[in-house]
């Protein structure tokens, strides 16, 4: 029982943060950052919403809204998008499922094969999440990479130059983290559900062994006063 709290609660940690981390990673503005900041009198950081410029003497900070989400984009754009908003909805819906299925959660508390069915359900949606959300990341830092090496090895100089910067890197510690506590969660449910199935089975026999006996009992003494014999044998004994 307490290994079992004990990977629960882990998976729990790990489900947190990594969902914490890839909501964040979502909605912030630093996925690409320029490469040459010694040389620029601002910082230039695009998310995938926004852009925004910050004044490395005074901190002020511009941001700019890219266009509609119906306005074309390009393919990068928008599919990292679509990834990290999937991973930000599975991995939610992955820890809601967790907090019900703890045993310290007053829910369903007699029924501990249901909630060990609820973390393998939570396990295996934040496994799903971790896959969109770490091809999302990982392909648009590879895209970004690739892009800047091209430029480079062109000899073309736009004026900037892109690295992948602190929000790619909190989209793939997010996705990873969603796949340890995925496994945590998997493996917490198929080393644990024998037991389980025993205790539950024990007690389910108990229960009906008990109601059975007393159904037994019931039927025995109940009906022995209504009997004809009985009723015979009252009225003999008054006359």
């Amino acid at each position: 029982a307490g290994m079992k709290f004990f990977l629960q609660y882990v998976g729990c940690f790990f489900a947190v943060l990594s969902t914490g981390l890839l909501i964040v990673s979502t909605w912030t503005d630093c996925w690409m950052v320029n490469a040459d900041d010694s040389l620029e009198v601002s910082t230039k950081c695009r998310g995938l919403w926004w852009e925004c410029v910050t004044n490395v003497f005074d901190g002020i900070q511009t941001c700019d809204e890219y266009d509609s989400i119906f306005a074309e984009h390009p393919v990068k754009l928008v599919l990292t998008r679509a990834m990290m908003i999937t991973a930000d909805i599975l991995a939610g819906f992955g820890f809601l499922f967790l907090v019900l299925g703890l045993d310290c959660v007053k829910f369903l508390p007699d029924e501990p094969l249901i909630k060990l069915r609820i973390c393998l359900v939570s396990g295996v949606m934040l496994l799903l999440a971790g896959l969109p959300g770490i091809t999302g990341s990982v392909w648009y830092a590879v895209d970004v990479y690739v892009e800047r090496s091209s430029l480079v090895f062109h000899n073309v100089f736009l004026g900037i130059q892109y690295k992948f910067g602190w929000s790619c890197w909190l989209g793939m510690a997010g996705s990873l983290g969603c796949f340890l506590s995925g496994a945590l969660l998997t493996c917490c449910m198929y080393l644990f559900r024998e037991t389980s199935s025993g205790r539950f089975y024990s007690a389910y026999s108990l229960r009906k062994g008990y109601s059975s006996a007393r159904t037994i009992v019931t039927n025995v003494h109940w009906p022995s006063s209504q009997t004809a014999t009985a009723k015979m044998y009252a009225v003999d004994t008054r006359v």
